[in-house]
């Protein structure tokens, strides 16, 4: 078992930002710079960054921004393997050029993608149970506080399965991703969820989002879609998603900041 290194920290706005190792994994964990009077801890929300993206790219700072103000969470991401400060593998190289070469060609993309984030999440999915073991020792945040999961795209092809395998995630927000390699993962999950998906996305089909919604077991499951392509993501979705986690991990949104 790992324990958590702290490498680096920062502070601004009102947010504490630390980088951190678990084992050879880089993360960040951003939290309130002064937590609010009498409040000893506070709940964690587990990010997952999109496919080409890293744990710092301007999507994961926003929305930890506005967990963090709006709701005095611990908000931590981890760079997927073969993605932010972690080196590519031949088998990451491989899958990318092949990528690469179909949405040159005018290809599907989606057998590639597939297969490639379905590695990828045998790979994350132990790495994120144990950075959650290394976060939870901390005081602030405690091995018995809720637990929400945040992940767009890729974020979902490896968040899915996380979410899964893992009893102390008691909601997530999760979209956009082909269902292929999900429907049995998906099939296991039980917490509340918030799904969203755009309505014209040229890359991930309407009826694959669909899909994967219908197949969550979740009792509370509540489907956004929005007019537009893949890249044309509202951010009015984020507050959404913020005021959801809010619920489901019993806090008040103070701020949208």
């Amino acid at each position: 078992m790992h324990s958590l290194q702290f490498t680096a920290e920062s502070s601004s706005n009102g947010i504490l930002e630390r980088d951190f190792l678990v084992g050879d994994v880089p993360g960040v964990l951003w939290s309130p710079a002064a937590p609010a009077s009498g409040a000893e801890r506070a709940p964690l929300v587990l990010m997952g960054h999109g496919g080409g993206a890293h744990k710092k790219h301007r999507a994961m700072q926003g929305r930890a921004q506005k967990l963090v103000t709006g709701c005095g969470f611990h908000v931590a991401v981890i760079d997927a393997p073969g993605h932010g400060d972690r080196p590519r593998s031949a088998y990451d190289e491989q899958e990318i050029a092949e990528l690469r070469r179909a949405q040159a060609a005018g290809e599907p993309e989606a057998p590639i993608v597939v297969r490639y984030n379905a590695r990828l999440a045998e790979l994350a999915v132990p790495e994120w149970r144990a950075t959650l073991d290394a976060l939870q020792e901390l005081p602030e945040i405690g091995a018995d506080g809720p637990v929400g999961y945040v992940g767009i795209a890729m974020g979902t092809a490896l968040g899915v399965p996380m979410v899964a395998a893992e009893p102390r995630i008691t909601a997530a927000v999760l979209g956009m991703m082909w269902p292929d390699a999900l429907f049995e993962a998906a099939k296991r999950i039980t917490v509340p969820i918030e799904f969203v998906l755009q309505w014209d996305d040229a890359r991930v089909p309407r009826e694959a989002g669909l899909a994967l919604f219908d197949a969550f077991a979740s009792k509370e499951k509540t489907l956004h879609a929005n007019a537009g392509d893949h890249v044309a993501f509202p951010m009015f979705e984020v507050d959404s998603s913020v005021r959801f986690l809010a619920r489901h991990l019993g806090r008040e949104v103070t701020s949208q900041a």
